[in-house]
């Protein structure tokens, strides 16, 4: 295809992806969903392979980039099926990420798939929110292995009365899943349409053409980083049973466009929920060189084929079954993410910016007493780090997950709890010739008896600065008053305040004396 085609064609693909995110949205339940957008989606070619994606979250677009050929593979698929899963260890990154993967046909010939993945509060674990203190992946709550909820177009009706009817608010499971059904029925019109008019051929040569052309512009941003290998440390604070300063290392051996992010030394999986699955390790660094790339290279798989990943079976950031991950997937995911920054800041120093807040700041909560269960779940912002081009951003989500604040007004119209403050955490970014972003305070009073669990990191262990930059201010949490561990689960009283300060943005060069 000549570029002006394949620019097109490109464009199409991830406008279709935006459209399924729209309907997502639109049709959710649930604030998770509809208000913190926690969800991805993407299309995928026969084989598995990513074409395109929506600038949604980065962990989940990976993660299922990674895992899908193997997905695909095991299926006899037939039109009018839509597969639900969110097993970690089959290319799931956490159990509250649902993913639904419809087959595309064309004229009865199978051409691609379109996916979505969405972040459900409720999974069934013991403790409200589905982000438990947990030690084994059977307590963080329903594992669904690849399981058909849709055969021929004919909805398995008992599946999906099991998946919804024993969360503590069915009618957001059943509105959040449905809105998943519909957002990826939408992608398949679409497609569908553009099928119309090319001709399956034409559309699969125009893949091809496109992971080229990604692949081109990858290999062209990986070759400007001089060969050399490239070591970076850096550790998480805890896995909430105890042990603590877990070691994730890296060692990026470039050598003329070729990447292999080699993760040995990392710390063994741990008996808390901070191990990683894979996946979501190659979420990590694949975001992290994407950053690199120019703005229109195409989001498949084409620009990932030169980066090889390897980690021991059994370490942290690739854990094995039955480990807990259900931290791994919002904490450690991101503590790769700076090691792997922390390893290019030697390579190209001028291009990398200092840690980010390091931390999703998890903070579940809810109540299971008769006739009053509820749950919800949201991730806080915090400090960006500071780079040569500019300060950091304050109280932003950062790298790994792309969502939004939940409006107060939303909280608080839906669940017996009061925001009392939401600002920003003033001179919490680290100091610097360019200062890192501040972090935020988020205060909650709670109206009734609640259960809260807090799976947070970088609470003992600051963001780091760069080029003689200062760290950033690390995170606190408090209930009335009183310091909490980083990971706790916790009841709390009627009148109870709860009080989150999170992470500042390490700052970049020194400051003139």
């Amino acid at each position: 295809m000549d570029g002006i085609a394949l620019g097109i064609f490109s464009s199409r693909l991830d406008a279709v992806c935006e459209e399924m995110g729209t309907v997502l949205r639109k049709a959710a339940f649930s604030p998770n969903i509809r208000d913190r957008l926690d969800y991805s989606c993407a299309i995928f070619d026969v084989q598995g392979l990513l074409c395109a994606q929506a600038a949604h979250i980065p962990v989940h677009l990976g993660s299922m980039a990674w895992a899908m050929a193997d997905i695909v593979r095991q299926q006899a698929w037939q039109e009018g099926d839509q597969l639900i899963m969110n097993d970690p260890f089959m290319g799931g990154t956490h159990l509250p990420d649902v993913t639904l993967v419809a087959p595309l046909y064309h004229e009865q010939q199978l051409v691609g798939f379109v996916v979505n993945r969405a972040h459900h509060a409720d999974i069934g674990a013991d403790s409200p929110g589905s982000m438990p203190i947990s030690t084994t992946l059977a307590e963080e709550g329903r594992v669904i292995a690849p399981t058909l909820l849709y055969s021929g177009g004919i909805l398995n009706e008992a599946l999906f009365a099991d998946l919804t009817e024993n969360s503590r608010c069915p009618a957001d499971a059943a509105g959040d899943i449905r809105a998943q059904i519909s957002a990826n029925r939408a992608g398949g019109e679409r497609l569908q349409s553009l099928l119309g008019k090319m001709g399956a051929a034409d559309y699969l040569l125009a893949l091809h053409s496109l992971n080229e052309y990604a692949a081109k512009l990858a290999l062209a941003t990986l070759r400007d980083i001089p060969s050399g290998d490239y070591a970076f440390t850096d550790w998480m604070d805890d896995d909430g049973q105890g042990h603590q300063r877990l070691r994730i290392q890296v060692c990026l051996r470039i050598a003329d466009g070729a990447v292999e992010a080699d993760f040995s030394g990392t710390q063994a999986q741990v008996g808390g929920n901070i191990n990683c699955p894979l996946s979501v390790t190659a979420a990590a660094v694949w975001y992290v060189f994407r950053c690199l790339m120019p703005p229109q290279t195409p989001s498949c798989m084409g620009a990932f084929r030169a980066i090889k990943i390897t980690a021991v079976a059994g370490s942290l950031v690739n854990a094995q079954h039955p480990a807990a991950v259900v931290a791994g997937n919002v904490e450690t995911s991101s503590r790769i993410t700076d090691v792997v920054l922390g390893a290019l800041a030697q390579a190209i120093p001028e291009r990398i910016p200092a840690a980010s807040q390091g931390s999703m700041n998890n903070i579940a909560m809810g109540q299971d007493s008769a006739g009053n269960r509820w749950d919800y779940y949201e991730t806080i912002g915090g400090g960006m780090g500071a780079g040569k081009q500019g300060g950091g951003l304050s109280a932003v989500q950062t790298h790994m997950t792309n969502t939004l604040n939940t409006p107060v007004e939303v909280l608080e119209s839906r669940y017996p709890v009061r925001v009392e403050s939401l600002a920003i955490r003033r001179g919490s970014g680290g100091a610097g010739q360019r200062k890192g972003g501040d972090g935020m305070i988020r205060r909650y009073r709670f109206l009734a008896d609640a259960q809260v669990t807090l799976l947070t990191e970088r609470r003992s262990i600051a963001p780091w600065g760069l080029q003689g930059g200062q760290p950033g201010a690390m995170g606190r949490n408090l209930l009335n008053d009183q310091l909490l561990p980083a990971k706790c689960s916790l009841q709390v009283k009627a009148g109870d305040l709860l009080s989150i300060e999170t992470p500042g943005g390490g700052g970049f060069g020194m400051l003139e004396k």
